[in-house]
């Protein structure tokens, strides 16, 4: 018997339809639905288990959002043909789902629990990355599980001067604002994006306009979950407690920890030596038959550490290094530090440090680019990688993981706003940012250490770019609060926000935010926009000091690369039959030559070692497509002999007659010994003829014209 599914909808701005229907698919899930928005379609499941495995004390939530091939009618690349390893682009969205979701689990729910998400249909016109956070929501709405939700997610775009919620793939690619965001009905939880260097005030009038859509979704998502029976959540029990143990710890413990925390100690593991001594003191003293659950001990000193770090912000405006609140932590660079690199820069603000490489590449060397929803190629590559002993750890190396890819393209997005247009740029262009330190934000220091390499290399940006990451303490009790710039790794645990920004003087380029508390308000948002503007000024100044233009020339080692625009009716020329042309310009210069048709031109990009084989190969591609003119003189090559002349090639392809009697001023009776095949010669070309398009040559008229012999009287 087929079931009855419940259906719910909503309208966006601008009367495009979403709709959610549950009941019909993935009925053993703890939780299911099906979102569709135009032809666009999403599976959203979750199951949690019942119990938490013992001894855990976090939430093992995983999230994954998961593209089907046949969604758009394609069959994936690859030996295997299937769907394997999420893509990273398929990891960022399960990032972006997950840090919606995540905070309004309750702290004290530590079940496994996993939201998979899967595109079932897809259209450019509905674009289902907007929509996975609303579907991955409303699939824990028609759940048991206990969920502080609703949230929802969309894509908020400024086309032409106008925003627009959940553009299209064309929308979207011309769009100077494209962020995504995530929000309950009172709040806004996630924001990330990029911008085409924007004003703070534009970012806060696009979140405006995301969260008054989201609060429609979210009222759906209220009347789905009341309508499915499911307003009464599972009850449970995941941690121990002993409220006893928690009083007697303050009280033995809050004023030593307040009392570390203004020590302000700089150095990141003195600082933490400060703290686990306190724990450490407390531990040692008990009795070796003690009762007491040392795992609630240190469960209940971290809220001790992290109360006292809190109010020592709070009550006298200094936090744990002893800087004020928007004080930046010493920042030195220095460029052209690696010798064999075409590009390479190291960033250190305080304990983050980024040694970042540039390498630019042939067109070849171009990303290619395979997914359900997207396929194509990529011109510019980031890589960031976070290696164990930028923190001091043991880690094995398995290869980039989540947090590597997020925090990756964070800096791809803001970088590549100050990129020249890729019709101006012949080079695929690789960043490697390698953190060697971590103690803030690793991702911002890669956006500024990348900005120094590109100048470094010789890349034509626009301008620099730098990056900060802002932070936030709150007491709702009291109304108190700070802004902090430029946060420790200490202080993104400890904090209420996590908000980083990138950009250059005249505005934003990206910007990445979490948030932990409720009831940020927008003017709150917009001084911590300001305060964060004025630190990624001073950061870039800084940045200016060792290098503020693009270096004028390439370095010696890099490859030359020059782009030659020609006529598409000449691209066939200069590949020749079978590429034979296009082969030989590349065997006999030694430069690669890479031949695309776009729009109605043919462009020709030409990579070389140096100067003189770059010359040699354009002079061969400028003459295959040069138009012969009349008057013009050239060096040409004998290719054969007539009886009547002999055809020269004057022109890559292109062969005149020099006839007989346009060799010699003087009268030739053959052309026995006159010129011989392979032998060079200088000619003119003095007609094309308009009914066959030959052109006809001379040599007498670039020789000096003898005298005309004197008349014997008779």
């Amino acid at each position: 018997m087929k079931p009855t599914a419940i259906t719910k909808t909503c309208k966006l701005p601008d009367g495009r339809e979403i709709t959610i229907e549950t009941g019909k698919l993935a009925r053993q899930a703890d939780g299911s639905v099906v979102l569709k928005m135009g032809n666009t379609m999403l599976l959203a499941t979750v199951v949690s288990a019942q119990e938490a495995k013992e001894g855990t004390d976090f939430l093992p939530l995983s999230v994954d959002y998961q593209e089907k091939f046949a969604s758009t009618g394609k069959i994936p690349g690859g030996f295997l043909k299937r769907e394997s390893k999420l893509s990273d682009y398929e990891v960022l969205i399960s990032r972006l789902v997950d840090r919606c979701i995540r905070p309004l689990f309750p702290s004290d729910y530590h079940a496994d629990t996993q939201v998979m998400l899967y595109l079932l249909s897809g259209d450019e016109n509905a674009l289902p990355d907007a929509l996975a956070a609303f579907a991955a929501s409303a699939a824990l709405s028609v759940s048991d599980i206990p969920f502080q939700g609703p949230i929802s997610e969309v894509r908020v775009a400024r086309v032409e001067g106008k925003f627009v919620v959940n553009p299209t793939m064309e929308q979207k690619k011309i769009a100077d604002i494209d962020l995504m965001v995530g929000a309950s009905i009172e709040n806004i939880l996630m924001v990330e994006g990029e911008m085409k260097e924007v004003s703070e005030d534009d970012m806060l009038e696009a979140l405006k306009v995301a969260h008054e859509a989201i609060k429609d979704q979210c009222r759906l998502q209220i009347e789905l979950t009341e309508a499915v029976g499911k307003t009464v959540k599972r009850t449970y029990s995941h941690e121990d407690s002993d409220e006893n143990l928690r009083q007697e710890l303050w009280k033995l413990m809050y004023d030593k920890a307040y009392a570390a925390a203004r020590k302000l100690i700089t150095n990141k593991s003195e600082r933490s030596e400060a703290f686990s001594s306190i724990l450490d003191e407390y531990l040692d003293a008990l009795p070796e038959d003690t009762t007491i659950n040392k795992l609630l001990v240190k469960q209940y000193y971290k809220e001790i550490q992290k109360k006292a770090a809190r109010d020592l912000v709070l009550n006298e405006g200094v936090r744990l290094d002893g800087r004020k609140t928007k004080e930046i932590r010493e920042i030195w660079s220095e460029v052209d530090y690696l010798p064999s690199p075409h590009g390479s820069a190291v960033f250190t603000r305080g304990e983050t440090q980024s040694l970042t490489t540039v390498t630019l590449g042939t067109k070849l060397d171009e990303q290619m680019i395979d997914g359900a929803m997207i396929e194509g190629s990529s011109k510019f590559i980031l890589h960031y990688n976070f290696p164990g002993f930028s923190t001091g750890e043991v880690k094995p190396n398995r290869g980039p993981g989540r947090r590597e890819v997020g925090h990756g393209n964070l800096a791809f997005r803001a970088l590549k706003q100050v990129l020249p247009p890729e019709e101006k740029n012949p080079y695929t262009i690789r960043i490697v940012s390698d953190i060697l330190e971590s103690n803030g934000s690793s991702s911002m220091a890669t956006v500024c250490a990348g900005s120094l390499a590109l100048m470094d290399a010789g890349v034509p940006v626009k301008s620099s770019v730098s990056g900060i990451a802002m932070g936030m303490i709150s007491d709702s009790a009291t109304g108190k609060y700070a802004i902090l710039s430029d946060i420790l790794g200490d202080e993104d645990h400890l904090g209420d926000m996590d908000f980083k920004v990138t950009g250059t003087e005249k505005g934003i380029t990206a910007c990445q935010m979490d948030l932990k508390v409720d009831g940020l308000t927008y003017e709150t948002m917009r001084e911590a926009l300001l305060q964060a503007k004025e630190g990624r000024l001073h950061i870039l100044n800084e940045m200016k000091k060792t290098i503020s233009q693009p270096r004028p020339d390439l370095k010696p080692q890099t490859p030359r690369a020059e782009t030659v625009i020609i006529e598409k009716d000449m691209i066939g020329a200069v590949i020749g039959p079978g590429g034979k042309v296009v082969q030989d310009i590349q065997n006999t210069t030694g430069a690669t030559v890479v031949i695309e048709e776009v729009g109605n031109k043919g462009v020709v990009n030409v990579f070389a070692s140096n100067k003189d084989v770059m010359e040699a190969a354009l002079r061969r591609i400028k003459g295959i497509v040069a138009i012969p003119e009349v008057g013009e003189v050239y060096d040409g090559k004998v290719k054969s002999i007539m009886p009547f002349g002999a055809f020269v090639e004057f022109m890559p392809g292109k062969d005149g007659l020099l006839h007989i009697s346009e060799i010699k001023w003087e009268r030739l009776e053959n052309m026995d010994g006159v010129l011989e095949v392979g032998e060079e010669v200088k000619v003119k070309l003095i007609e094309v003829d308009k009914k066959t398009g030959k052109y006809r040559l001379s040599r007498k008229v670039l020789l000096p014209r003898p005298p005309r012999p004197e008349t014997t009287p008779a």
